[in-house]
């Protein structure tokens, strides 16, 4: 689990708060190498973001704080992003959220929606297509 101040600190980038809305977007991969690098990409676009590894640092980090976007992979160490939605009960984020996986056949898609996502992304993800649909999510204006 991250840290509150350093790099991992929730702080948006000063430079770019104007570029777009402060949504608080929690991120939960188990790879720490894409949690981090789209972590630092969305706070160069003005998001404030934490990421877990797992389900349970996840749900820990919904109980301190609220989020307006979760962005979940579907395969996590302790279940699926399907499980994490499910596990959140009311604490559900304000916006919904994005599942992210490289499962991404029909069947995979309709899981997820049917879990309550509002959006099935296929792995790899590039940056922009991430924010514009935490954007979409969001009801806010595509840039």
């Amino acid at each position: 689990m991250e840290a509150n101040a350093g790099p991992n600190s929730s702080l948006p980038n000063p430079a770019n708060v104007e570029a777009s809305p402060a949504l608080r977007v929690l991120l939960v991969d188990d790879h720490e190498d894409t949690n981090r690098s789209m972590m630092l990409l969305l706070r160069r676009r003005g998001y404030l973001v934490k990421t877990a590894s797992d389900i349970a640092q996840a749900i820990e980090l919904f109980a301190q704080e609220p989020f307006d976007v979760l962005v979940s992979d579907m395969g996590l160490p302790d279940g699926s992003g399907l499980d994490l939605l499910a596990k959140l009960g009311d604490n559900q984020p304000r916006y919904g959220g994005i599942v992210v996986s490289g499962y991404s056949m029909e069947e995979d898609m309709a899981r997820s929606r049917a879990a309550g996502y509002k959006e099935h992304l296929s792995k790899p993800v590039d940056v922009n297509k991430l924010e514009s649909v935490i954007r979409q999510v969001a009801g806010l204006p595509l840039r």
